[in-house]
């Protein structure tokens, strides 16, 4: 008889953790850069803090008519938030992914393009000082120094420590980066790529989490295309399109997940501004590039191991390659993913992930396709 009471208990209980998890929604932190006091990057009459909180509500928008997705948000008006608070919102609420907006900025103002960003020290300068000039930030916060320890924005030494507890999930925050690189791409925007970065936004955040330049707001038009309502609703769908894509590849799909087409129109988001600023004036409009994707044609599930992502074109050689062979490249305009290896069998696949992580590539990962299309590596395993 107890033996009997032990079995349904645990089928209950199997029932009740089954129902819960079916419950559960998909929970997506979106942070809108900068606010209140601390500007951001302001160029040519655009202001990063009004451009960064317009995509955020925009992005929260369309998100939230997804019953399976919710969403938080570290401020939906002009107020100032600390860094660290920001992660903590995210933590507290027990997040899926986190998402931080801002613009780009550079004294050579025909720069442009979006990139995204990962946490991980990088030997790249412009890298490095794209994260310091937004971790100078914590300076404007009251007691910054005790809150953050003595940490120094300005010195590469200290910023070395923001890397230690980012690697558990890196490879998912690779994955995220990447498909807003590829959703911005496919209304035509410029891709300068997935990059690392010791940002101190991302670093409490303890969920995979991005940080997105969605383009230079100190190009004279890349930043009126910013701070105009088509420009920000393009970049807000195509946000909220990679966003949905990483849930069904991740998380499973449901009815709900469908992807904004860039035709569709959503009603504008108004933001209340404590400054006031010109019309922009429109961009000339952004020609859609076709996206070629080279991938496995193959009735069963095969697998490779994604080394790296740029925006630099290279020659599949070993010497390009920590001396690695077999390489593959797919390409989508200007964005092209390297990739190492081949094989149906998904413990060989984790073997040349080691391989690949032994000859530097820390942030490599094993990456399917089934049918000539990239599918979870999930749903490879269900065959």
């Amino acid at each position: 008889m107890k033996r009997l009471f032990t079995i349904v208990v645990t089928i209950l209980g199997v029932i009740s953790n089954t129902t819960y998890a079916q419950s559960q929604k998909f929970k997506v932190t979106l942070d809108a850069g900068h606010g209140g006091h601390d500007y951001g990057a302001v160029y040519h009459g655009h202001i990063e803090k009004n451009i960064a909180l317009a995509v955020v509500l925009k992005v929260g928008k369309i998100l939230e008519k997804n019953s399976g997705i919710e969403v938080i948000y570290t401020r939906k008006t002009d107020v100032f938030i600390d860094l660290i608070e920001r992660a903590n919102i995210a933590n507290r609420a027990d997040a899926n992914i986190f998402i931080s907006i801002h613009c780009n900025a550079n004294k050579n103002n025909v720069a442009d393009g979006s990139e995204t960003y990962v946490m991980g020290m990088s030997k790249n300068a412009s890298n490095l000082e794209a994260a310091k000039r937004e971790n100078e930030v914590i300076t404007l916060e009251k007691d910054y120094k005790q809150k953050y320890e003595g940490f120094d924005p300005k010195s590469p030494e200290t910023m070395i420590g923001l890397t230690m507890m980012g690697e558990e999930y890196l490879n998912n925050s690779i994955v995220l980066a990447g498909k807003v690189q590829e959703q911005f791409m496919e209304v035509g925007r410029k891709s300068r790529g997935v990059k690392q970065a010791p940002y101190m936004v991302l670093h409490k955040a303890y969920m995979p989490r991005v940080l997105i330049e969605m383009g230079f707001i100190s190009n004279p038009t890349e930043g009126a295309r910013l701070d105009s309502e088509d420009g920000q609703q393009e970049i807000a769908e195509s946000i909220a399109n990679a966003i949905v894509a990483y849930k069904k590849e991740n998380f499973g799909s449901s009815d709900s997940d469908s992807m904004i087409k860039p035709s569709q129109k959503v009603e504008p988001v108004k933001v209340v501004d404590s400054v006031v600023k010109k019309q922009a004036p429109k961009s000339p409009e952004i020609k859609k590039t076709e996206v070629k994707l080279e991938v496995v044609s193959s009735g069963v599930a095969s697998y490779k191991v994604q080394l790296s992502a740029s925006g630099k074109k290279l020659d599949l050689v070993p010497s390009n390659f920590n001396g690695l062979n077999n390489i593959s490249v797919s390409s989508e305009g200007n964005f092209y993913k390297y990739m190492y290896g081949e094989t149906t069998n998904y413990e060989e696949a984790k073997r040349l992930l080691s391989e690949a992580k032994s000859k530097g590539y820390s942030s490599a990962f094993v990456i399917a396709f089934k049918n000539g299309k990239k599918v979870s590596v999930q749903e490879a395993l269900k065959q």
